[in-house]
């Protein structure tokens, strides 16, 4: 069913990646230059993509082994986009002391959080099922 706990994480992870990005911050340089995710086609592309497996999840709810599949594919995507995050903000000399960091560039961090109470909430509805049908 549409309203389990599980929708709204992963709908709340919907919002982070694909509303967020637009209207925060990433970072913000030495010369003052505020940077969003729409600035660059890379992180663009990671958080379209990463909203769009989070779209595709919920819609499958039907499908509760494939949700659980999605949002692992889902947790691997943000951590990629988590670690071109932490590669760009440590491969630039004095990088980590001139720039400023937005709210941005910690998005994949809560999406992580958001899409593991997910697939825990998932397992349970699986677990519940399977002893339900054992009892048959």
């Amino acid at each position: 069913m549409i309203q389990r706990i599980q929708t709204i994480y992963m709908g709340v992870c919907l919002i982070l990646s694909g509303v967020l990005p637009f209207f925060v911050s990433l970072w913000t340089d030495a010369n003052g230059l505020v940077t969003f995710a729409k600035d660059s086609i890379l992180y663009l592309s990671l958080f379209g993509i990463i909203s769009l497996l989070a779209l595709v999840s919920i819609l499958n709810y039907k499908k509760r082994q494939l949700q659980f599949v999605l949002n692992r594919l889902n947790i691997i995507l943000n951590f990629i986009l988590l670690g071109f995050f932490v590669y760009r903000t440590l491969s630039l000399s004095g990088e980590t002391e001139i720039s400023e960091k937005g709210i941005g560039i910690f998005l994949p961090t809560i999406s992580i959080v958001l899409l593991v109470l997910a697939n825990r909430a998932i397992k349970k509805d699986e677990d519940l099922v399977k002893s339900v049908d054992r009892l048959r």
